[in-house]
């Protein structure tokens, strides 16, 4: 082989277990819409991003352990004995990282009986021999063993994006021997991690100096009879049988039977547009934008259609046969409440009429035509389609087919929000917008009409072949009511609410900038007076330096830049020194300053309110998503955060703002689906839920015996069951072992056994029939429960038991939402219902009406859905969303 060949080796185990934890203390943030976490999987293409570039291999390979019985076991059954178990959150990670792997065109493999390490070890060897530079990459310093003058091998150093090079002149340098010499050394010191024992009382040192003196462990003991009487020498002779088998246990194999060679395993580099779609699927938006990836030039797929033109005569044609039409009406830009409509095409299914002359949607018989509720249309989005006319004083009614929501309905695993990707689906070859327009600075509008018009006529073409064949297949899942009664009527209600918007003072967020900003002057003069000197308190690296080199605090965690000052090490420093918690809560007003004070005030438009998008297809459970901006996600659990709801205010002075929440909604959801009696009563005898389980689970005899910490860990208990979460997960929430929260989490299905057959009765149904479904049938596929992987099957497990939950809590909020609005319009009411947040709802009303409000919102959501127990609202109003909470 050629000397600029060059493999690259990853120990995928090690690799991953360490980006884990590197990203740990955001477990929470990064988390797809499926529930999946993510932080690992994040981590480690952050490293791989780096080494590739600085590597550049022209081989790769990712070697992971097949499992816990190796060789090594059967010579030491205790090997590895006392490591603890891998958390689920990352296990259910492990087969993400090798999609990712796969996608980034390296190879993985394992092999029955032999470790990651010696997969390493045969590969790095084979490559050295033929000339190959090789590079190691792993968390494990026991690879060390493998260092030449062709192998380097980088060993993570706190995280994965930083590495230590193990090269025989460092090896020489760090231990004194070479990096032969660390086999012998783990054979005199055993190693605690892999459990193996060594020789009694030896230690690194210890280890080193015999190695340095003698050579080796045989060496060692050809001399141990010449050494002086010592408690040392006595250790040697008593533990020779231990030395030898550590030394075994600690040599990689260098000759492992693989399957594979170097020819196998050429590297030539991301395969994109699976890579671009993977990376979307996990909302991995910094590594899409990091993506030089070339859009193709589709513009040869589309068919060549013959596209008439828009016209007042053809709009007359059109309208006057009684006939059901396809509408496009393309928007340009990512919020479609500001992006001009640049195109129009209408198809009877064998004409297409098109223009790029929006002037057309002044022609009275077509806005006539949109606005009838008896003429019927297809089309992809109506919630979009709804608002980007109403800008051009165009109201549109009569839909029944919206591509995206049937689609989204069909399967939402496999979220569509383009119709290029729903035509895909059924072997239909569109453009993307994406590859249509282009992406980011590339992302234009064509300059030839005509390109652009062919384009909607095609969209519409695919349209009117799929419509029968989709509303069939959702007809045949029991679905057609889901989207006949809730999906597509509330995307009527949604474009309402995101029209009207909610009127936000921006006059009163300025004066919050100016509060809080004087606010933060204050802590920042008060942290340079504790401090004793002044820095800059937005870098880790001066705030490291104060903290632990002139405070001297405790260091807790170093990263490559010098010492963590992270959210999760300054939590643990708080109580060493007042000038910690200051900076935490100069940390937390700054960045709700920063997005939502300043941040709020870009998104509010001319008429003083600010029109929120509502995603209805994203999730899978059915919960509703806001985005430019996200209202729902206003931090309310600081006083701060709190405060910026006092911006929000109804459009007139003599109205206020209606609040109406749900209690509870999912775990009464579980109440109901489980048929758990002891829950059941709770919620009837309107009993305070976590107050109860906390009686229950501690085994009390009455809930005035509940302690305020006893009741917040039966909560996060009673949420943690309803999203599957683990010993793990709630050992974190709670600050708790694992061994504890495992002990909770046995004690609550005991205490609810109902809830325990539910769990065990939705993974079988999951299992005969490949999904779940909610109360309104709202289905979600599970094609991993039957998956042969155990993480992969575990956390299929895991949604199909908190999916319908979730589910249907989205589903109930949906139809109120509707039924809500039915009865605003019936009784003749002023009020404007404005906001979804979770699962509560936010009206504008004129005072006059609250009294009103006050009876029918809870009559209407109470009486939503039927359940097992009552469904419980609170209402609240005010002159501010912070006052109506």
């Amino acid at each position: 082989m050629s000397e600029n060949k060059k493999l690259l080796l990853i120990d995928g185990n090690s690799v991953s277990f360490r980006a884990f934890f590197a990203m740990h203390n955001v477990l929470d943030k990064f988390v797809t819409g499926e529930g999946i976490h993510t932080n690992a999987l994040y981590a480690f293409n952050n490293m791989l991003e780096i080494i590739l570039k600085d590597e550049k291999p022209t081989h790769a390979l990712v070697a992971f352990d097949a499992g816990k019985t190796t060789f090594r076991t059967e010579m030491f059954k205790e090997y590895k004995g006392t490591r603890a178990k891998t958390p689920p959150e990352l296990m259910e990670q492990l087969p993400l990282i090798q999609d990712l792997l796969n996608y980034r065109g390296i190879k993985t493999y394992e092999l029955p009986n032999y470790e990651a390490d010696d997969i390493i070890g045969t590969m790095s060897h084979k490559a050295a021999n033929e000339g190959m530079d090789v590079t190691i990459i792993t968390g494990d310093r026991d690879l060390t063993q493998l260092s030449t003058d062709k192998i380097t091998v980088k060993v993570n150093v706190k995280g994965v994006t930083e590495t230590e090079s193990y090269t025989p002149e460092h090896v020489k340098e760090k231990l004194g021997n070479t990096p032969k010499q660390i086999i012998d050394m783990k054979g005199l010191m055993g190693d605690n991690s892999d459990h193996y024992p060594g020789v009694e009382k030896v230690g690194e040192k210890t280890a080193i100096k015999l190695i340095n003196q003698y050579g080796s462990v045989e060496d060692v003991y050809d001399h141990v009879d010449e050494m002086k009487k010592s408690k040392l020498k006595e250790h040697l002779i008593n533990d020779k049988d231990k030395a030898f088998l550590s030394k075994k246990l600690a040599t990689i194999d260098l000759d492992a039977p693989i399957e594979i060679g170097l020819s196998d395993v050429e590297y030539h580099g991301d395969n994109q547009e699976q890579l671009m779609q993977f990376y979307q699927k996990m909302n991995f938006k910094s590594f899409l934008d990091r993506m030089d990836a070339p859009t193709k030039d589709s513009t040869a797929e589309l068919a060549d259609l013959d596209v008439k033109e828009l016209n007042k005569a053809s709009v007359e044609k059109l309208v006057q046969e009684n006939q059901t039409l396809t509408l496009i009406v393309e928007g340009f830009g990512d919020n479609y409440h500001t992006s001009p409509i640049i195109g129009l095409m209408i198809s009877d299914g064998k004409n297409y009429y098109g223009t790029t002359d929006f002037s057309i949607l002044e022609n009275e018989a077509l806005k006539a035509w949109l606005a009838d509720s008896s003429k019927e249309k297809y089309l992809f989005d109506n919630k979009a389609t709804i608002a980007m006319l109403h800008r051009y004083g165009c109201e549109i009614d009569g839909v029944t087919f919206d591509m995206l929501l049937v689609a989204y309905l069909l399967d939402s695993n496999d979220n569509k929000q383009d119709i290029g990707l729903v035509a895909r689906n059924y072997n239909i070859n569109l453009p993307t917008e994406d590859e249509f327009y282009g992406k980011g600075v590339k992302k234009a509008v064509p300059e030839d009409d005509d390109l652009l018009l062919k384009f909607l006529a095609q969209k519409a073409q695919v349209i009117d072949k799929l419509k029968d064949k989709m509303m069939a297949e959702l007809k045949d899942n029991d679905q057609d009511s889901l989207y006949d009664e809730i999906e597509l009527p509330l995307s009527k209600v949604l474009a309402e609410m995101e029209i009207k918007g909610i009127t936000v003072q921006a006059s009163k967020l300025k004066e919050m900038e100016n509060t809080f900003g004087a606010k933060l002057a204050e802590i920042e003069k008060d942290i340079y007076k504790d401090a004793g000197k002044e820095f800059n308190i937005n870098s880790p690296k001066q705030l490291g330096v104060v903290l632990f080199e002139d405070l001297k605090l405790p260091v807790i965690k170093k990263t490559k830049t010098g010492y963590s000052t992270s959210v999760d090490v300054l939590e643990k420093l708080k109580d060493k020194s007042p000038l910690v918690q200051k900076v935490l809560d100069y940390r937390q007003i700054s960045k709700i300053q920063s997005t939502y004070v300043v941040g709020l005030q870009k998104f509010i438009q001319p008429d003083n309110k600010i029109h929120t998008i509502y995603l209805q297809t994203l999730t899978q459970t059915g919960r509703l998503s806001s985005i430019e901006p996200n209202l729902q996600n206003i931090p309310i659990r600081v006083d701060e955060g709190k405060k910026i709801r006092k911006a929000f205010v109804p459009q007139h002075d003599d109205w206020e703002i209606f609040s109406a929440d749900y209690s509870q909604v999912e775990l009464r959801v579980l109440a109901h689906i489980s048929g758990d009696e002891h829950m059941q009563e709770a919620f009837k005898e309107d009993y305070d839920i976590h107050a109860h389980t906390a009686m229950r689970i501690f085994g009390l005899n009455s809930t005035d015996e509940v302690t305020p910490n006893m009741r917040r860990q039966a909560k996060a208990t009673n949420f943690g069951i309803v999203y599957g979460i683990s010993d793990y997960g709630l050992s974190q929430n709670i600050g708790i072992s694992r061994k504890q929260a495992g002990a909770f989490i046995d004690s609550y299905f005991e205490q609810y056994p109902g809830v325990k057959q539910y769990m065990d009765d939705i993974v079988k149904y999951a299992r005969e029939n490949g999904y779940v479904e909610t109360i309104m049938h709202r289905r979600r596929y599970l094609p991993d429960i039957h998956s042969k992987n155990f993480n992969v099957r575990n956390f299929a497990k895991r949604t199909a038991m908190n999916t319908p939950i979730q589910g249907s809590a989205a589903d109930i909020i949906k139809v109120a939402m509707i039924n809500m609005q039915k009865m605003l319009e019936k009784e003749k009411l002023q009020a404007n219902l404005l906001l979804q947040v979770h699962d509560e709802m936010i009206f504008e009303a004129p005072k006059s009406e609250i009294e009103t409000l006050e009876k029918l919102v809870p009559s209407v959501m109470d009486s939503a859905v039927k359940l097992d127990v009552p469904l419980k609202v609170e209402t609240a109003h005010g002159k501010t969303w912070y006052e109506a909470k």
